[in-house]
């Protein structure tokens, strides 16, 4: 078990995004704290939920393209996960996809607002919830038993969207959005996808 939990924590984008969570932290909710700064933080995580549902949805499971190198891409961040789903490589986004992306939301913000300490809110609040579904992601697909019930229930709505439907349960931190968008079904009403571990088959 203790092996379970270091696959996860000494992983080397785990660290990474670890260390820059704390930094931002540190210096946005520690050194400058006040109600608006902590406001922007969790608008952060909120957020971050929202990009999850988007980016699964419509980038992750798009249709198979023609184009190679967006193929390459599409095979590595998500694909080839739901061809061999326990590959532990597999189970955690690349720093590279990570960091631009989380980067890029953070420069919109700070074109917005101008205000520098408010940015480093907002990303630090993004990385946490990144972390968290990392953190739910590898649970989803690991032998661990998660301690509360809602832990669970978003533990097999996870494994359903990988053995019982690609089309559904799409959020992997929170299935809220999934309820909002209508892709939270009954598992009953679902019927088998032939093409949940095959993505780059589907028509």
């Amino acid at each position: 078990m203790k092996g379970l939990y270091r696959d996860f924590f000494l992983h080397f984008d785990i660290i990474v995004m670890g260390l820059l969570f704390l930094i931002g932290f540190i210096y946005s909710v520690g050194f400058h704290f006040s109600w608006v700064i902590l406001l922007v933080f969790i608008v952060g995580l909120i957020f971050f939920m929202f990009s999850e549902y988007i980016t699964h949805r419509f980038l992750f499971h798009l249709k198979t393209p023609e184009n190679k190198l967006m193929l390459k891409f599409l095979k590595r961040i998500h694909y080839d996960h739901h061809t061999y789903p326990d590959e532990l490589k597999l189970l955690f986004l690349p720093i590279w996809y990570s960091i631009p992306n989380l980067g890029t939301l953070c420069i919109i913000y700070f074109l917005i607002t101008r205000d520098l300490t408010q940015t480093i809110a907002f990303g630090a609040g993004l990385v946490f919830m990144l972390l968290v579904y990392e953190w739910k992601h590898y649970v989803a697909h690991r032998p661990i038993k998660p301690i509360t019930k809602v832990g669970r229930h978003i533990k097999k709505l996870h494994i359903l969207h990988h053995f019982k439907n690609e089309n559904y349960w799409y959020g992997v931190s929170t299935p809220i959005f999934d309820g909002i968008f209508g892709t939270l079904k009954d598992e009953k009403e679902v019927v088998t996808s032939k093409t949940a571990k095959a993505l780059e088959e589907r028509m």
